[in-house]
């Protein structure tokens, strides 16, 4: 691992004197790819030196530990503790920054909320999650774009398609694909019986045109009247667009804008996320156990948390979590969630790593 940290100094510094250079700054593309490189390597290099300067210092205070005087003895046992307990906490954050980093993580993501089993309840609870993820991406200043959604006609959704952007929204929400499970007393229902009812999130990171090319003659585009409730111009113009993609036969549907290009244009934004995550899925599925670095983070086949309003509880299955704040979570407050997810998945993929040796 030192061999690692020394090549990543090592690299900083060249990358510094590249910043320097007359011919980049000038470049404003090899500027910026430079300038993205330093901060990046600079997250890593900031922690490494803190760990250098740590062992000189408890090579220092174990030097101590030899003198005669008791009183500065007592007193180096105290900062060889201090130091070794900072030591191991730095080396648990070194490696955590060498860990494979997921290309996809900084980008913005599409999000994908659909009614499950549950029927009507199921519908506004789809609401509900939509209206946690929108508060949250305030409380981290992302903006939310409505791509598509099909409302009920009690004030839920069948299913609510967006495009979150904001750095990092990939790697903050890319833990919440899954079933995520309601236990709530349904206003119709008059004998108070708990109902469960169930929603799927899906969480794609959004996919640009150089990444995933479609050939024009791949696709088939159909148009039609939007449906359900609207504006005036619903139902008056055929403004709907359904995208079918022929290879793989996924097929987007957005009727959202008046516009037919505006919703050509989100659709296929929809669809270069779907292909990104096909292809991604493929090449996971051919890769060994071992060599996964992000486990579970694609799993929708199985119930990832549920929402018990009766209790106020949310309890995340995968980690254990149960937190006993549920206003507050659905109110956007899901950032305990988020944080003990990525500490989890962490915490699996530096197991699953080969042990690196520190001195």
């Amino acid at each position: 691992m030192i061999d690692r940290l020394t090549g990543v100094e090592d690299r900083f510094l060249e990358v510094e004197k590249l910043l320097s250079d007359p011919d980049i700054i000038q470049d404003r593309r090899a500027y910026q790819k430079y300038s993205r490189e330093h901060a990046d390597l600079n997250k890593i290099v900031t922690v490494y030196r803190k760990y250098k300067k740590t062992l000189i210092e408890l090579d220092q205070s174990m030097e101590l530990l030899k003198d005669k005087d008791p009183d500065i003895k007592e007193m180096a046992r105290d900062e060889v503790e201090a130091l070794t307990l900072k030591k191991d906490n730095l080396e648990t954050d070194l490696k955590k920054l060498l860990l494979p980093k997921d290309p996809n993580d900084d980008k913005n993501v599409i999000i994908e909320i659909r009614a499950g089993t549950g029927g009507e309840e199921a519908g506004l609870f789809v609401s509900d999650l939509f209206r946690m993820y929108n508060k949250y991406a305030e409380f981290k200043d992302w903006k939310v774009e409505v791509l598509s959604h099909h409302p009920t006609g009690i004030g839920g959704l069948k299913e609510i398609i967006a495009m979150i952007h904001g750095k990092g929204a990939y790697s903050c929400l890319k833990y919440e694909s899954g079933i995520h499970r309601v236990q709530r007393v349904p206003e119709t229902e008059t004998q108070g019986r708990i109902h469960t009812s169930a929603v799927t999130v899906a969480v794609l990171p959004e996919a640009e045109e150089v990444e995933i090319h479609i050939d024009p003659g791949e696709i088939r585009v159909d148009v039609f009247r939007s449906t359900g409730p609207g504006g005036q111009s619903v139902n008056t113009t055929d403004s709907a667009v359904r995208i079918t993609h022929l290879p793989t036969g996924i097929v987007v549907t957005c009727q959202d804008e008046k516009s037919q290009l505006k919703n050509k244009n989100k659709g296929m934004k929809v669809l270069r996320a779907r292909i990104l995550d096909r292809v991604t899925r493929e090449q996971d599925e051919k890769r060994s156990q071992e060599r996964k670095t992000q486990i579970g983070d694609g799993d929708r086949s199985g119930r990832i948390r549920t929402y018990n309003f009766p209790q106020g509880r949310v309890t995340d299955h995968r980690i254990g979590l149960t937190l006993y704040k549920l206003e507050n979570i659905l109110q956007g407050e899901i950032n305990d969630i988020i944080e003990a997810l990525i500490t989890y998945y962490q915490t699996q993929a530096l197991q699953n790593a080969e042990p690196a040796e520190v001195h």
